[in-house]
């Protein structure tokens, strides 16, 4: 499991749950319960972590709770 924060909503529009990695720039992933969203975003961080690497480019180190003001 990834140590990166998660922000987890529904969204009215699409249905779904909706799980937001905000460390990972356009991570994100959806599900019909809060525990099936949750589970497709580790496979989500996984391949967006893989990405990274192959193109060379910075993976943020995990901050844990973010604060936003």
């Amino acid at each position: 499991m990834h140590k990166y924060e998660r922000i987890i909503y529904w969204s009215e529009a699409d249905q779904r749950f909706i799980v937001e990695v905000p460390e990972l720039a356009g991570c994100m992933a959806d599900g019909m319960t809060p525990a099936e969203a949750l589970e497709n975003v580790e496979v989500i961080i996984s391949e967006w972590i893989e990405t990274a690497k192959e193109l060379g480019r910075e993976i943020p180190v995990p901050k844990g709770k973010l604060m936003f003001a």
